[in-house]
C-alpha cells in the first residue's frame, strides 16, 4: 500500500486536526475583519461620520470585542477603512500632456474632481482623526501625487518658469485643486458636480495665465 493510502495514526491524526482547526480559525478571523471593514465603508459612505466600535460591531453582526481583536482601536480601524477605499477607487485615465492647453485644463480638472468625489465621506468622516501620523502619511501621498501630475500634465507651462516660480505655481495649483477646496465646493457652497468642475477649470486657467506666466514665457 502507498505511503498516499495510509491512515494518519498517533501524532500524525493530531497534526492534522491542528492545522484543520487552525485553518478554520484564520479564515473565520479573515471573514470577520472583512465584514467590519465593510460594514465601517458602508456607515461611512451612508452618513460622512466615522462610526463607533459599536455601531460597527452591530452593522457586522459581530462582537465587539472581536473589532477590537483586530484592530486595537477605532483609529486603526478607520485607517484601515482609508485604506480599503484606496484599493476601490476608480481612478480616472491619465490626462494627455500633448492636447492644447484649454483641453489639458478642463480634462485635469475633471480628472480630479472625478477621484475626490468617491471620496469625500471619508475625508469628512475623518475630521477627529486628521492628526492620526498613519492618516497624515496617506494625505502626504496624496498630495504629491497631485504635484506630480500636475508637473507632468503642464510640463510646457512649467518650463517657462524659474525653479522659485514653479514652486510656487505648484503649490498654488495644489492649494486650489486639493481634495479640502473639493469638499468646500461640494459641501459648503453646495454646487452640483459640473458647476464645481467648472469652477476648478476657470481658477486652474487663471493661475497658468498669471502674468508670472506671461513674463517667463516673453
Amino acid at each position: 500500500m502507498s505511503d498516499l493510502a495510509e491512515v494518519p495514526r498517533g501524532n500524525a491524526v493530531a497534526e492534522v486536526g491542528q492545522m484543520v482547526s487552525s485553518d478554520g480559525r484564520n479564515r473565520r478571523a479573515a471573514e470577520t475583519r472583512r465584514k467590519v471593514i465593510e460594514a465601517a465603508k458602508a456607515m461611512i459612505t451612508e452618513t460622512s461620520v466615522a462610526p463607533t466600535v459599536v455601531g460597527v460591531a452591530k452593522r457586522a453582526d459581530v462582537s465587539v470585542r472581536s473589532v477590537f481583536q483586530h484592530f486595537g482601536d477605532v483609529e486603526s480601524l478607520f485607517v484601515t477603512v482609508v485604506d480599503s477605499v484606496g484599493k476601490d477607487l476608480v481612478v480616472p485615465p491619465d490626462t494627455s500632456d500633448s492636447l492644447p492647453l484649454t483641453d489639458r485644463v478642463d480634462s485635469f480638472a475633471r480628472n480630479m474632481a472625478q477621484l475626490y468625489e468617491q471620496i469625500i465621506p471619508l475625508r469628512v468622516a475623518a475630521g477627529q482623526f486628521v492628526n492620526h501620523p498613519g492618516l497624515i502619511e496617506r494625505g502626504l501621498v496624496l498630495q504629491k501625487s497631485l504635484r506630480d501630475a500636475t508637473f507632468r500634465v503642464f510640463e510646457h507651462e512649467f518650463a517657462a518658469l524659474d525653479a522659485g516660480a514653479k514652486e510656487n505655481l505648484a503649490d498654488a495649483i495644489g492649494v486650489a485643486l486639493s481634495l479640502d477646496s473639493w469638499i468646500v465646493l461640494r459641501r459648503q457652497y453646495n454646487l452640483g458636480f459640473e458647476r464645481a468642475v467648472a469652477t476648478w477649470r476657470l481658477t486652474l486657467g487663471a493661475l497658468l495665465a498669471h502674468p508670472v506666466m506671461q513674463v517667463a514665457a516673453a
